[in-house]
């Protein structure tokens, strides 16, 4: 599904921020990347999805080979992957439905198809009763289900998730990642990236651990083997 093989990235400022990786993660798999602050996480994150290319190596998600997209076919590749950031990048101006429906209108669905599909993932994120509330009448728990909302809307095979308790308390945290539990029943190889070592010990996952970018450790149901 997922594979890196010998990828390095190096800034122009000599920076190495990956370091020859080699790893696969298979279709349906459930990861945690964990390592300390600095250490290549959020960029081996955006290399999943395009928004750094390696400087050496292939990324590849099915056959494709990340680095020889074309610019104007990154837009296509990054349908089939969505993306839970921390600070969550909701449109201030639109609703809790307008901001998932955002997602399907720039690759122009059927508004018919659309007004069906949102709902569906409102409920999947127990927020159909404020699909007409603005983000910041949200709270921070709520607008993370609504970004959440927004990365599973078009179907995504692969569902990459930065830091996306990282903002919240300990209840809320929990109630995301029931919802990516279920998210990943329905089939979606989740990826996410955390610090949260409470989360990573009792839901037991895959964890990849990153240093100097390079994979230091990887177990099938691990710990997450740093203090916090």
């Amino acid at each position: 599904m997922i594979e890196l093989k010998d990828v390095w990235k190096v800034y122009p400022n000599n920076v190495k921020a990956i370091n020859g990786m080699t790893l696969k993660i298979e279709k349906g798999e459930f990861v945690y990347i964990v390592g300390p602050s600095g250490a290549g996480k959020s960029t081996f994150i955006r290399l999943l999805y395009r928004e750094e290319k390696a400087t050496k190596g292939d990324v590849i998600i099915d056959t494709t080979k990340l680095n020889a997209i074309k610019e104007r076919h990154v837009p296509k590749l990054r349908r089939r992957i969505g993306v839970i950031f921390q600070d969550f990048k909701l449109l201030p101006t639109l609703t809790v439905f307008e901001n998932v429906a955002f997602a399907l209108e720039v690759i122009e669905e059927p508004s018919t198809s659309i007004k069906r599909r949102v709902m569906e993932v409102l409920d999947i994120v127990k927020l159909k009763g404020k699909a007409k509330f603005l983000p910041d009448e949200l709270s921070g728990g709520e607008q993370q289900r609504v970004a959440i909302a927004r990365a599973i809307v078009n179907r995504p095979e692969v569902l990459i998730a930065d830091e996306p308790t990282g903002n919240l308390d300990p209840d809320t945290a929990w109630g995301i990642m029931d919802i990516l539990d279920d998210i990943s029943h329905r089939g979606t190889t989740i990826i996410m990236a955390t610090h949260n070592k409470s989360i990573v010990n009792t839901l037991k996952r895959r964890v990849i651990a990153i240093e100097s970018g390079r994979v230091v450790r990887d177990e099938l149901r691990g710990n997450y083997g740093y203090e916090v």
